[in-house]
């Protein structure tokens, strides 16, 4: 059985109020459950929620990733968060990429290739989010922009730099639409973006994580999971309705065989 991988991704939403709620009402659920979970609040509750997971003694079924880091791991950049100040309170991932923060902040593949380099550095894992807009899809150019995101990482860096990274591919014109997108047509461009690794290094296109972001919930996620080359979800805002959250987990955990994790 696949290894699998449930990310949520709270964007700027929540309070402590809703962390100890949230953590307090799945750390049950958390302890049995045969895959792993990362939760990505904003960058200013990382500390304190990590403090609550241990509360709940969960620490060890949950881990936490920042929404975001900045190009720069020190100076004079008033309001950014670095790579070191992630790793300095024990953060292990970093969600870079985001389709928010290409629509919102502009950000391009330069940008995010930096940031891929200064997590790289700190051995920090990227979740590295691709994907293409609505005009890109409706002109079959799907496969080839992703590749192409993903490529941006390898000639500058080498192949070997996606080992110890997630990708997340997330349509941009499905993210925050209520648009949910076939899995047979999400498997058919997983697949193909595992095959071109796969190309170049056999290993890594085989063995890397692909997520898939967009629309999730408790009634598409068994479809999702069921294609093989979808291994997990990056659920965004719906996954702060804790109720739905939980019948995410327990829909998972009762639908598919313990196995070992490997990220």
């Amino acid at each position: 059985m696949k290894n699998l991988l449930i990310i949520s991704n709270w964007k700027l939403n929540g309070n402590k109020y809703l962390i100890n709620h949230f953590i307090n009402k799945i750390s049950h659920i958390v302890k049995s459950c045969n895959f792993s979970i990362i939760i990505a609040p904003p960058l200013l509750y990382l500390d304190y929620m990590q403090q609550v997971i241990k509360l709940y003694k969960c620490d060890n079924y949950i881990s936490l990733s920042a929404q975001n880091i900045d190009i720069h791991n020190y100076g004079s950049f008033t309001g950014e968060i670095s790579a070191k100040m992630l790793k300095d309170i024990g953060i292990k991932y970093a969600i870079i990429g985001h389709a928010d923060r290409k629509i919102f902040h502009k950000e391009n593949d330069n940008i995010i290739l930096k940031k891929f380099t200064i997590l790289k550095s700190e051995n920090i894992f990227p979740i590295l989010c691709i994907g293409e807009t609505k005009k890109e899809y409706q002109s079959n150019q799907t496969i080839v922009i992703c590749i192409k995101q993903i490529n941006n990482i390898i000639k500058n860096l080498g192949i070997l730099a996606l080992q110890d990274t997630i990708i997340a591919y997330e349509p941009i014109w499905a993210i925050g639409n209520k648009i949910i997108v076939n899995p047979t047509y999400i498997q058919k461009i997983h697949n193909a973006i595992r095959n071109y690794l796969m190309q170049i290094n056999y290993k890594i296109g085989k063995y890397i994580n692909i997520q898939y972001g967009g629309s999730v919930n408790f009634t598409n996620i068994l479809n999702l999971l069921k294609q093989p080359d979808i291994n997990g979800v990056l659920i965004g805002k719906a996954s702060l309705d804790t109720e739905n959250f939980i019948k995410i987990l327990n829909t998972i955990n009762n639908n598919f065989i313990p196995s070992e994790v490997n990220i």
